[in-house]
């Protein structure tokens, strides 16, 4: 009788502990289950959304600095291009200047220099520059063979060209668009630069310039020039 009762007894406590370990294990399982749930693991998309956020946050920020540093460095660039621009113009301009004070040394020496050959009435240079319709001339007139003279005259031109595949010649007066035009006065020791504008026809391409002197007493004096070399304003002497 005592057995059976303390096997009953045995069997009840078993039961009552496997129940409780059931119990546990399942509160156990169910605890694991929440923590997957709001405990976001390195797999969850949660947290993989929220560390491509926090990526992405990062690489505007680096991308908003990359670009503030290269509009900066092409702000460098274009001011360091535009200081050598006109660095390289300066230089270019200075240069021109020493060459045209080199050229009127040289024109001034051989003019009245001690060693200067003598000469009379010429054409140093010519020069032609187009305004508009008309063109702009400036001829140099020197002369040192008569030292303390005055030379007095006037000056005309003329052009040789084509038209319409003849050759053409167009008088002072024609070049003037004036039947009785006068000519440019001149009166001079030793140099001077007189200054006019002829016209040419639109059809009549030009090949050759002459500057025809009359002076006040004495024979004229023609000097020609090319109409290229015209346009450089070359020197008779070059």
């Amino acid at each position: 009788m005592y057995r059976r009762q303390q096997t009953s007894w045995l069997r009840e406590h078993w039961v009552a502990l496997v129940m409780a370990l059931v119990f546990v294990a399942a509160l156990a399982f169910g605890g694991w289950g929440l923590w997957q749930v709001f405990a976001p693991a390195s797999g969850n998309p949660q947290a993989q959304i929220g560390a491509l956020r926090r990526e992405n946050g990062n690489l505007r920020d680096e991308t908003e600095q990359l670009r503030q540093r290269i509009a900066t460095l092409t702000r460098s660039d274009q001011i360091s291009r535009d200081a050598n621009r006109d660095l390289q113009g300066a230089l270019a301009d200075r240069d021109e200047e020493i060459a045209g004070l080199r050229a009127d040394v040289a024109f001034y020496e051989r003019l009245v220099g001690a060693t200067a050959q003598r000469h009379g009435l010429s054409v140093h240079a010519l020069k032609l520059l187009q305004n508009g319709p008309a063109w702009h001339f400036t001829g140099t007139l020197t002369q040192n063979l008569n030292r303390g003279a005055i030379s007095e005259g006037v000056l005309t031109l003329s052009v040789e060209g084509t038209r319409g595949g003849k050759l053409q010649k167009l008088a002072w007066t024609d070049l003037r668009q004036q039947a009785s035009a006068p000519g440019v006065v001149y009166s001079f020791k030793y140099f001077q630069q007189v200054e006019g504008d002829i016209f040419l026809p639109p059809d009549v391409t030009p090949a050759k310039v002459t500057v025809r002197l009359q002076p006040r007493s004495g024979a004229a004096i023609e000097q020609s020039f090319t109409w290229a070399e015209a346009l450089r304003g070359q020197s008779a002497a070059e």
